[in-house]
């Protein structure tokens, strides 16, 4: 079974009060990530990630971005972001 990729898409400016403007991640959250070694511990911080981005909003960049990432290293797309794919490109 393919890994979850870590959720950072190399942008790192904390310019969101904290937050990264690329993944909104914080610092704090970026070494938590690190830590995670369960597949699912991981899978659940990306979805609780994804949740956080829709409460901040303008992180559509990163849902584009982070699926390529996937893709690239063979990883696991989680299902929400897969879901969310077809909603991204009809919406705007």
């Amino acid at each position: 079974m393919p890994k979850i990729a870590n959720p950072c898409i190399d942008v790192c400016k904390y310019k969101r009060e904290g937050h990264c403007i690329g993944c909104s991640m914080t610092k704090a959250q970026k070494s938590l990530y690190k830590q995670l070694k369960k597949d699912a511990h991981r899978e659940g911080f990306v979805k609780m990630l994804m949740a956080q981005q829709d409460q901040m909003g303008k992180f559509d960049g990163w849902r584009i971005a982070y699926r390529k990432k996937c893709k690239k290293k063979g990883a696991m797309v989680p299902d929400r972001l897969e879901q969310r794919a077809g909603k991204s490109s009809s919406a705007a």
